[in-house]
């Protein structure tokens, strides 16, 4: 049997999330923010819903070099935020006008419209006027999640990215990619993977720039690769030899509950089998007036950096 990375994801796979001492210091800049539904005062301050994740700490880091005020929400944050304990959504809502919302695991997980529809409402009580919610491409389970928080009152902006470069570097590929061996339910399919940097810009754009409210946008990379042309970049960038070997979505299953990690993340695989995404989209241009970064671009200057270094 192949070897999974005993990891816990966050943000789901399409967007994943890990923590970063990056984040610490978001709560203490400064905002000058002003939209249509949120508050126009200085004192406001966005919460950036997994704020230490891939998209998150790019968010936080991104508003705070345009002198916004950026409150982190994660457990470990101070006020705390847990999307099981509703108790905190208050106190992390106190003085906010705006949120950049992850959830997770997944919008298409169940319960998660319930929850979404629910931090919706309250966020709008307590006087945040814009909402824009990480979505996934292709998610058919996660529409429901998008038209709850749209059915709030909300200034909304939608982003509906597909699966991340990141996640080969900072999240559930890295360790399979450290040992040498990618095993994945996705047969050769291809998958135009986004880079988070062009994400957080593209939410940055959504929670400061009115022209983006009541938007929808699809983020993809510039070019289809499958998981063993992925292979093929790190094996490139690295120097070492780094394989993709296809399983069964049913052996995927078996491994993942021997992890301790939910099946229904075999599920989402789904999205790759079955050619729902194996187009490229152009949100990115489209926002941010330029082409998204290339897998062979993130992989060499993750390199660069050593995390693969076995």
């Amino acid at each position: 049997m192949f070897r999974l990375a005993r990891r816990r994801l966050t943000e789901g796979m399409t967007n994943s999330s890990n923590t970063s001492s990056n984040a610490s210091s978001a709560s203490n800049a400064s905002s000058t923010s002003s939209t249509s539904n949120a508050k126009n005062t200085g004192d406001a301050v966005t919460l950036v819903i997994g704020g230490t994740g891939k998209t998150g700490r790019r968010v936080a880091e991104k508003l705070l070099l345009r002198g916004r005020r950026v409150r982190v929400g994660s457990r470990s944050a101070d006020p705390a935020f847990d999307w099981n304990l509703p108790a905190t959504w208050g106190p992390a809502l106190d003085g906010v006008d705006r949120v950049y919302v992850t959830y997770y695991p997944d919008l298409a997980f169940p319960g998660a419209p319930e929850q979404i529809g629910a931090f919706a409402d309250a966020a709008v009580a307590a006087g945040a006027g814009r909402l824009v919610l990480l979505s996934g491409r292709g998610e058919d389970a996660a529409r429901v999640a998008e038209d709850r928080m749209k059915e709030s009152g909300a200034d909304w902006t939608v982003v509906r990215a597909s699966w991340f470069n990141q996640n080969f570097d900072e999240g559930f590929f890295r360790e399979p990619v450290l040992a040498g061996q990618i095993a994945l339910p996705t047969g050769h399919a291809v998958e135009p993977f986004v880079d988070t940097d062009d994400i957080a810009d593209v939410v940055v754009a959504a929670l400061t720039d009115d022209r983006h409210i009541g938007r929808t946008y699809e983020l993809s990379g510039p070019r289809l690769l499958s998981f063993a042309d992925a292979a093929a970049e790190l094996s490139k960038a690295t120097g070492r030899e780094i394989s993709y070997l296809p399983v069964s979505t049913e052996d995927y299953r078996v491994v993942l509950r021997e992890n301790d990690l939910p099946e229904e993340l075999a599920d989402l695989f789904t999205l790759i089998l079955d050619g729902r995404n194996a187009h490229l989209v152009h949100g990115v241009e489209e926002v941010l007036g330029r082409r998204p970064r290339d897998f062979a671009d993130f992989a060499r200057e993750a390199a660069a950096t050593g995390v693969w270094d076995a």
